[in-house]
């Protein structure tokens, strides 16, 4: 047996690939030794490939969970920050003296916007658009000669989505 034995090189496993390491143990030779030996070989040679398949099969699983996650983790995120968003809105639309203060709360209120963007949220068209209520949401029904039945009048909050994914619809003024 001590003729047999080979030297070992201590490898780090997160360093080497599923596949690399499938092709360096097809590899090795098993054919020589005792048939105790071989059997025993083989056998590891085995679990080896087996706990390698089972390795990149979980490496590529959490893979996927972590891409189906994110837009569910962001999601939640943003409908925390949305208020704060409100506020802002309503900061920028309230009268102000100090040119300085305004201009300082708009900057804040862009950073927002572009976070958001970065991130994929988009708001929702509201203003002078037919109600969809997949994006929007009545909270009143108004009377104008301007618009047509079923149009947007008025935006009381604003809504925000992520591709085809609602954050937050957009509460609105129906025209009659």
């Amino acid at each position: 047996m001590a003729n047999n034995e080979q030297e070992i090189e201590k490898v780090d496993i997160d360093e080497i690939s599923a596949e690399e390491s499938a092709e360096n143990a097809a590899e090795v030779e098993i054919t020589d030794g005792e048939p105790e030996q071989v059997d025993e070989l083989a056998a590891v040679k085995d679990q080896l490939m087996r706990t390698m398949a089972e390795y990149d099969n979980f490496r590529k699983r959490v893979a996927k969970e972590k891409q189906e996650l994110r837009p569910i983790i962001i999601t939640d995120v943003v409908k925390e920050f949305l208020p704060v968003m409100d506020n802002l809105t309503r900061a920028l639309e309230a009268e102000c003296t100090d040119a300085a203060y305004k201009q300082g709360v708009q900057m804040i209120d862009d950073s927002f916007l572009e976070i958001l963007k970065k991130l994929g949220v988009e708001e929702i068209e509201s203003d002078g658009v037919m109600f969809d209520p997949s994006m929007h949401q009545a909270v009143q029904r108004v009377e104008s000669d301007e618009l047509e039945s079923g149009m947007v009048a008025n935006t009381f909050a604003k809504g925000y989505k992520i591709g085809d994914r609602v954050i937050r619809f957009a509460m609105v003024a129906v025209v009659n």
